[in-house]
């Protein structure tokens, strides 16, 4: 692919897509289940403690190393997509 400055555009304008669906996941998870659901998920109980509780202490934890896995994979199709990729 060329490297135009419209293709470059759209490599910027998905890549901050990708960031932003990553980073609503990340607030979610941190914020969402850890503190605003959290006495909804008490209820819940996984590896015998309160869902909301393990949320916020390792479940958080888990989903953010997830998540920077999930990351590098998008960017390197996106990467190999536009041919602006480490050959």
């Amino acid at each position: 692919m060329d490297n135009s400055p419209k293709s470059l555009k759209n490599y910027w304008k998905k890549n901050v897509q990708y960031l932003l669906i990553l980073l609503s996941v990340w607030f979610l998870v941190s914020y969402g289940f850890g503190v605003l659901f959290a006495d909804a998920l008490n209820n819940i109980q996984f590896g015998g403690f309160k869902l909301g509780f393990w949320f916020a202490q390792q479940g958080s934890i888990y989903v953010f190393v997830i998540l920077i896995f999930v990351y590098v994979s998008l960017m390197n199709k996106l990467d190999k997509e536009f041919d602006v990729d480490e050959k």
